[in-house]
């Protein structure tokens, strides 16, 4: 089973990328409910399965089961490319009751009583949902998005690098085997059918993290939206920063040199000081002195200033990979 979106050439034109915390918020639910779909996330129930207890989830459970469908209105598509938490949860406050109770009964699989409770009052009832999930996030989630968000901040620079490089047929081809753009068609594999057109509002592509390795779709009445599995997941839960090679690490010192392998994809200062365990000043200081010495530049990209290897630090990375 297929949805089919048809693009317009505004469309194309108005692909964008963004995360979205909610999302992995929401997600993280599934990964709970059935940690062997996802192994690779262990580190991360294990450390919060004990702080479950004080949480009331039924409700949330109710309405995210297992598998199949999932009630939209938790999981509204970015309006910004880097919306924080904060936002999306007032978002799902704004959501009217006709919609949540709506979407409330499409579910399947749930709780029939817990379900009916919901759409029985769903003013109080999205109220309730939307307390339960900043409960969750305070208990479980806060601490661990930072290195969430480095990991999903690292593939977008690497797509739109990609998008911009190869357009719209190389991004596609790359996002996920479910994935199929025929050039006016984009095509994604999906227990379920839809089709139609965009209305030259584009299309925001989200990668995830607790979703992975498995695709979703959102479609009207909210903006289309395309969830795609985050390349590097297995790096997610390691501890520590990558080791330096002896040889680079005695030329130019061991972070400077973490760093500089660090940056064969572009990142934030931010990014990188979450994946280095160092601080956002020491990482900005030791940029510094790459930057100077020709190894790196920084890029402004909004209001984030984006590092990358220059062709010398690309040289010199690889000599030392090649030794």
């Amino acid at each position: 089973m297929v949805v089919t979106w048809d693009l317009k050439s505004e469309d194309v034109a108005r692909i964008r990328f963004a995360f979205s915390p909610m999302w992995e918020l929401v997600a993280s639910l599934r990964t709970l409910r059935d940690p062997a779909r996802q192994a690779i996330h262990l580190p991360w129930i294990k450390c919060v399965r004990p702080r479950l207890a004080g949480l009331d989830l039924t409700e949330l459970f109710a309405l995210v089961p297992a598998t199949g469908y999932l009630a939209d209105f938790l999981t509204p598509p970015p309006d910004t490319p880097m919306p924080d938490f904060a936002a999306e949860l007032a978002r799902v406050r704004r959501t009217s009751p006709e919609r949540a109770a709506d979407e409330a009964a499409r579910v399947q699989g749930a709780d029939p009583a817990v379900i009916e409770r919901f759409r029985a009052d769903p003013a109080a009832g999205v109220a309730r949902v939307a307390d339960a999930l900043a409960a969750y996030w305070e208990a479980c989630f806060a601490e661990f998005w930072p290195r969430v968000y480095g990991l999903l901040e690292r593939d977008v620079l690497r797509r739109s690098r990609q998008l911009a490089q190869g357009g719209a047929r190389e991004l596609f081809a790359s996002l996920d085997p479910a994935v199929r753009w025929t050039g006016e068609r984009l095509l994604v594999d999906r227990p379920y059918c839809a089709s139609g057109g965009l209305n030259g509002d584009g299309l925001v592509l989200v990668p995830t993290a607790f979703y992975w390795p498995m695709v979703a779709v959102m479609t009207a009445p909210y903006q289309a939206m395309l969830v795609y599995p985050v390349l590097g997941v297995g790096t997610l839960w390691q501890q520590g920063p990558p080791p330096a090679p002896g040889a680079l690490a005695a030329l130019i010192g061991g972070s400077r040199a973490r760093i500089l392998l660090a940056l064969a994809e572009p990142s934030t200062t931010s990014a990188l000081a979450g994946r280095m365990a160092l601080t956002p000043g020491a990482v900005s200081q030791h940029l510094g002195v790459l930057r100077d010495s020709g190894l790196t530049v920084g890029i402004r990209v909004g209001k984030q200033v984006v590092y990358r290897r220059t062709p010398t630090g690309d040289a010199l990375a690889g000599t030392v990979a090649r030794l």
